[in-house]
C-alpha cells in the first residue's frame, strides 16, 4: 500500500490543493472501474468512468461503479470528463454517475456516439454537451492544455492524453497495444508520441494489464486470418462472442462468414448500438445487410453465423439466455459450435464457465482461445511497453489499469529500464510538482452497486442487508396486539431460505416461542411501539439462533387494533 508523507500542497477538500496532481479512484489495484484525476492549482480534470464486474466476492451486485463522491462535492471546479476510448471499464459509468459531476463530455467521434447512445437511454441525452475532438486532436481546459495522441487498441480510436501544465507534461495512455495490422482504426503515433518525449515528459501514467506477459501481444489481423479459416471448416450454427466495443474483431467475424457463405445476425442489443456507433463514425461501411433476430429461424444451419454478446457469462446476455434455452430467437444445440473470441476478465470465470458448461449441456461445440487461436489481447505485453519508454523517456513511470501484481510487474519493469516508478492505489494523491513527485496524501474512495435502476453504495445499507439474507437467510415475525400492547391470537413467522413448508411442526414450535416471548415482555416495554418492536425483533433472533446456529436479518410487523 502506498503511504502519505503527511505533506500537502493544500487542503484536499474544500479548495483544490495547488501544484499539479493525480489521484485515481478507481482501476489502480483493480480491474474495470477506471476513473482517474487531474488537478492543477484548483482546477480538475477527470479521465474515464468506467464500470466493473463484482466477482464472487460480492454476490449480491453485478455490475460496480467507482463511488465519484470526492470531485463530486467539487465539481464547480471540474473542467471536464476526458475519454480516451469506447470500452465499458472506461464509459460505463459515464450515464450513471454524470448526474453528480455534471460537466462536459470530451472524446473521440466513435467514442462520442457511444456515449451518446448510453446518456440517451438514461434519458440525459439532451442535458450532457459532448465536444467532439478528432483524433491526435488538441483543446485546452484551462489550466489544463490536452492533446489525444492515437492508439492501437481493441476499440476504434483510442487515444493516450498529454495533459500538459505550467508543472510538465504527463501522458496518461488509457488502454493501448502495439499493432501495425489493426483491421480498424488508426495505429500508434509514434511519430506523435516522440515528439513528446523530444519536448520532455515528467511521467508516463500507464496501462499495466499485461506487464506480466513476455513478448509482444500480438496482431488483431492475425486473429481475422484464423477465424477465417476455423469458421470456413466449421458446419451448422456457429456463435461467436466477443466484446461488443470490439469493432475490429467483430468486423473479422463478420467477414469471416462473409467468405464462408454464410448470413450474420447481430445477437443483443449492445451490439447493434456499438455497430451503429462504428458506422456513424465512418467504420465499418461495406458490411452486408444482418439477418434480424426475428428471422433467424428461416436461415439454414450451415448458411448462418450469430455474433452474439455475453462473452463475459453476464447472467442477462444473450448468450447467456441462449445457453439457458431460453432465447426468443437464437438457439443452438446438438452439432452446432460457440466460439469465445475473448479473455476471461479477472473475477468472471465462474460465469462464464457456468455458461460454457450449459452450451456444452446442450451439444454445443464450445472453442475458447485456449482451444484455437481465436483471441489477442488489446493491451502492452513487456516488448511494448519498454517500446514505449524508449519513445515517451519519462522521468517516472506510474503504473495504473491493473491488479496489483500487474502493477508491480510494471514497476520492475521499468525500474529495470532506469525509469524511476511510482507505486500507488486508489485514492492516493500524487503530486508531480512543484518539487519531485511524490504521494502527499489520500482521498476517500469507494464502489457502488448497481441495482436494478439506481445505484446504492456496496457496503451497507441496502446490499449490505442483501448479503446477510444472502448466508444467514432473512425471517419476518407478524402479530397483531391492541393500544396496549396485549398480543391478540396467534403470531406467524416466515423464514424463506430457512423454513420450508415441510417442517409445518418447525415453524410452529418457532411461532409457539415467539409468542411466549411477546407475552413475557414487561407492559410498560410493550406500551411503546418503538421499544415493543426492537425487544420482539431481538427475541425472535434469539429463538433462530438458537435453532439454527445463524443470525438472520429479522423484521417484525405489528398491527396495533385500537
Amino acid at each position: 500500500m502506498a503511504k502519505s508523507t503527511g505533506k500537502s500542497s493544500g487542503p484536499i477538500r474544500g479548495d483544490a490543493p495547488g501544484g499539479f496532481i493525480f489521484i485515481p479512484l478507481g482501476g489502480t489495484g483493480e480491474i474495470g472501474m477506471n476513473f482517474n484525476l487531474y488537478g492543477c492549482d484548483g482546477a480538475w480534470i477527470a479521465v474515464d468512468c468506467g464500470m466493473g464486474f463484482s466477482g464472487p466476492d460480492a454476490p449480491e451486485a453485478e455490475i460496480l461503479l467507482p463511488d465519484p463522491g470526492f470531485i463530486a462535492e467539487q465539481r464547480e471546479a471540474l473542467r471536464g470528463l476526458v475519454i480516451t476510448h469506447a470500452h465499458e471499464d472506461h464509459i460505463g459509468g459515464v450515464a450513471r454517475l454524470w448526474p453528480q459531476l455534471r460537466c462536459p463530455i470530451y472524446a473521440t467521434p466513435f467514442c462520442a456516439a457511444v456515449v451518446r447512445r448510453k446518456l440517451a437511454e438514461a434519458g440525459l441525452g439532451r442535458e450532457v454537451k459532448i465536444h467532439v475532438i478528432k483524433p491526435g486532436g488538441s483543446f485546452t481546459l484551462a489550466p489544463f492544455s490536452l492533446r489525444f495522441i492515437p492508439m492501437t487498441h481493441s476499440t476504434p480510436e483510442a487515444q493516450a492524453l498529454a495533459v500538459t501544465t505550467s508543472y510538465g507534461t504527463v501522458l496518461h495512455t488509457g488502454d493501448w497495444k502495439s499493432d501495425p495490422n489493426p483491421v480498424v482504426g488508426h495505429t500508434m503515433d509514434e511519430a506523435a508520441l516522440r515528439e513528446l518525449g523530444d519536448a520532455g515528459v515528467l511521467a508516463l501514467v500507464s496501462d499495466s494489464t499485461n506487464a506480466m506477459n513476455e513478448g509482444h501481444s500480438g496482431s488483431e489481423a492475425e486473429v481475422a486470418k484464423s477465424l477465417k479459416a476455423l469458421i470456413g471448416d466449421l458446419p451448422g450454427r456457429i456463435a461467436v462472442t466477443c466484446f461488443a466495443s470490439n469493432i475490429a474483431r467483430v468486423s473479422s467475424v463478420i467477414e469471416a462468414g462473409r467468405a464462408a457463405g454464410r448470413h450474420v445476425a447481430l445477437v443483443g442489443r449492445s451490439l447493434g448500438n456499438y455497430v451503429a456507433a462504428a458506422q456513424e463514425a465512418g467504420y465499418m461501411q461495406d458490411v452486408p445487410d444482418f439477418v434480424p433476430e426475428e428471422e433467424i429461424g428461416a436461415i439454414p444451419d450451415d448458411n448462418l453465423l450469430l455474433v452474439v454478446t455475453g462473452s463475459q457469462g453476464e447472467p442477462r446476455s444473450a448468450l447467456a439466455r441462449i445457453a439457458a434455452d431460453t432465447h426468443r430467437y437464437a438457439v443452438l444445440g446438438e452439432g452446432d459450435c460457440a466460439i469465445f473470441s475473448s479473455r476471461m476478465i479477472p473475477g468472471n470465470e465462474r460465469a462464464i464457465t457456468a455458461v460454457q458448461d450449459a452450451l456444452v449441456r446442450r451439444g454445443v461445440d464450445v472453442i475458447t482461445d485456449d482451444d484455437q487461436f481465436t483471441h489477442v489481447s488489446g493491451h502492452p505485453a513487456r516488448d511494448e511497453l519498454k517500446k514505449l519508454y524508449r519513445l515517451v523517456r519519462p522521468k517516472y513511470v506510474v503504473p495504473t489499469h491493473g491488479e496489483w501484481r500487474h502493477l508491480s510487474a510494471q514497476a520492475e519493469l521499468a525500474e529495470a529500464e532506469g525509469i524511476p516508478a511510482l507505486r500507488l492505489e486508489n485514492g492516493d494523491v500524487l503530486q508531480f510538482g512543484p518539487g519531485a513527485p511524490e504521494i502527499v496524501d489520500t482521498v476517500p474512495t469507494g464502489r457502488l452497486a448497481v441495482d436494478g435502476d439506481r445505484i446504492v453504495p456496496l457496503k451497507g445499507g441496502v446490499l449490505g442487508a442483501r448479503r446477510r439474507m444472502l448466508f444467514n437467510g432473512v425471517v419476518v415475525g407478524s402479530f397483531i396486539a391492541d393500544g396496549a400492547g396485549q398480543p391478540l391470537g396467534t403470531v406467524r413467522v416466515s423464514a424463506p431460505g430457512l423454513l420450508d413448508e415441510a417442517e409445518g411442526k418447525f415453524r410452529q414450535q418457532v411461532e409457539k416461542e415467539f409468542l411466549e416471548l411477546l407475552l413475557d415482555l414487561p407492559r410498560k416495554l410493550r406500551a411503546d411501539e418503538t421499544a415493543f418492536i426492537d425487544a420482539a425483533r431481538a427475541g425472535l433472533r434469539k429463538i433462530m439462533g438458537k435453532h439454527f446456529g445463524k443470525r438472520p436479518l429479522v423484521e417484525v410487523h405489528m398491527l396495533q387494533m385500537n
